[in-house]
């Protein structure tokens, strides 16, 4: 059963903690003398008061949480921060249409980064620092900040992390769940920290650089210009860029590993990295060599442009430093590979991930090995540990849901008038939480403001599904769920 109470008292929470940050919005918008700063008061008042509520009706709940409600608090607490999220838009006229205002938030909470704004800079201060705060505060998630912050709300929170946390395999670095979060997020701050003063350090000014870095750091891709990145025209700060890009897809736990416990070894010898590195590096070579011989790029350029599309697009992160719309087919077919595979579990990006991309290769040698050796008994090994069979069966249902539902809803797409190459990358690009698509139509620097209402809600889950990784938000649509003991 669902406890009804403890749902409201979590909810509520969530939702007050939303409107003290859009308070401390309206405070930025006070500073700059905007004229956004009644949306924000008015948002975060509205906000506030409904989680108060929230809270009244659960306040005789206890902690004891089951798995239904694990589940529903995840999903919901996505759901409510995009509604009330959305305010500020709506409120201060920027966003006229509420489908326009909740895929832009649903796109900054999940990290997705795609938008239907044509015009960002037109926007003031505090929302374009909204706007990126949305992705910082989605990049390790709503629930799991809750976890860290206020332990003592969540009684069941190892199953809000299972529903929450991406990734089959997962490693702790201390016993109490709790404290997990809390030496995670500090990672999540030391790389916010440590990339909002490299972007200072290589020229931007403190507001684009704290902008730049949530979104760098979240793996979202809003940025307050225009022309994202490129912006600049600066070689150092597209370096800074995809090197915080690349850190922040890699595994938390591995980074708290290097960072805090100074094993560089557990790095360099975890099967998933090496993936991840392979990959970014063939990858960029490839698409290098390309740029240089087709399009006439200098060797320089050419490294710089491949290799930071390649990152952003892996991290799915989705900032750019040129138009990669314009480059040679082939070279979209990598970058969508590498928009399908996303970069580690355990880390801010989305997408397939590699440790899934490493169980798939491994379990299709055995496959041929199994073919040379019936009897042998060859089992799946992740960093020399054993992955269980119902971790495989796992495995092949995600891959199976998620082909499923990108053919689907690009066949929906298709059908809406949508041509093949946007459709395909479109519902691509929301499963992975990536931003940017491949087209003509609806390129990698372009905004989503000419599909149809109905489309952007479709991506709109599919942003959700994507960040929940599917099975958290899907298993709500079974019947044994709301049926069963």
């Amino acid at each position: 059963m669902v406890e009804a109470k403890l749902l409201y008292k979590i909810l509520g929470s969530l939702l007050i903690m939303l409107g003290l940050l859009m308070g401390g919005c309206a405070l930025m918008a006070g500073c700059y003398q905007e004229d956004d700063i009644m949306a924000f008061l008015i948002s975060s008042l509205f906000t506030g008061c409904c989680g108060f509520i929230f809270k009244y009706l659960g306040r005789n709940a206890t902690n004891d949480m089951s798995r239904r409600t694990a589940y529903l608090v995840v999903t919901l607490s996505w759901l409510l921060y995009s509604l009330f999220g959305m305010l500020p838009y709506i409120i201060g006229g920027y966003i006229n249409s509420v489908t326009d205002a909740y895929f832009e938030t649903m796109s900054g909470f999940t990290t997705t980064g795609a938008t239907i704004l044509d015009d960002v800079e037109r926007l003031p201060h505090a929302l374009l620092f909204w706007r990126s705060l949305s992705q910082w505060i989605g990049g390790l998630g709503i629930v799991f900040f809750t976890i860290a912050i206020l332990p003592s709300l969540v009684g069941g929170s190892v199953k809000v992390f299972a529903a929450e946390a991406t990734g089959p395999v997962r490693t702790k670095m201390h016993p109490r769940l709790s404290t997990n979060a809390k030496w995670i997020c500090s990672i999540y701050l030391v790389l916010t920290v440590a990339c909002i003063l490299s972007y200072y350090a290589a020229g931007m000014e403190w507001f684009d650089s704290v902008n730049y870095s949530m979104s760098t750091t979240a793996t979202g891709g809003f940025a307050p210009h225009n022309d994202s990145v490129e912006h600049y025209h600066s070689a150092a700060v597209e370096y800074v860029s995809l090197l915080f890009q690349f850190l922040s897809g890699i595994n938390f736990t591995l980074l708290y590993i290097v960072i805090f416990k100074r094993q560089l070894r557990q790095l360099v010898q975890n099967s998933e990295f090496k993936l991840y590195l392979f990959v970014v590096s063939f990858s960029a070579i490839v698409i290098m060599a390309i740029l240089i011989y087709n399009n006439g790029y200098g060797t320089e350029r050419a490294f710089r442009c491949a290799l930071f599309q390649v990152v952003s697009f892996i991290t799915t992160t989705g900032l750019f430093n040129d138009d990669a719309g314009a480059w040679p087919h082939i070279t979209w077919v990598i970058l969508g590979i590498c928009m399908f595979l996303g970069a580690c579990a355990g880390s801010t990006s989305g997408g397939f991930k590699c440790i899934r991309g490493s169980m798939v290769l491994k379990a299709m040698q055995n496959e041929f090995r199994q073919i040379l050796h019936p009897s042998a008994v060859l089992p799946i090994k992740v960093n020399g540990q054993n992955v269980p069979s119902s971790k495989v069966a796992t495995l092949l249902a995600f891959f199976a849901l998620y082909v499923v539902m990108c053919l689907i809803s690009a066949t929906i797409m298709i059908a809406a008038g949508i041509d093949n190459t946007n459709a395909i990358t479109i519902a691509l690009s929301c499963m992975s939480n990536v931003g940017p698509t491949l087209g003509t139509e609806i390129g990698p620097v372009m905004s989503w403001a000419g599909l149809p209402d109905g489309i952007k809600w479709i991506c709109s889950f599919l942003m959700l599904v994507g960040r929940l990784e599917i099975m958290s938000v899907m298993v709500l649509f079974t019947r044994g769920f709301w049926t069963d003991n």
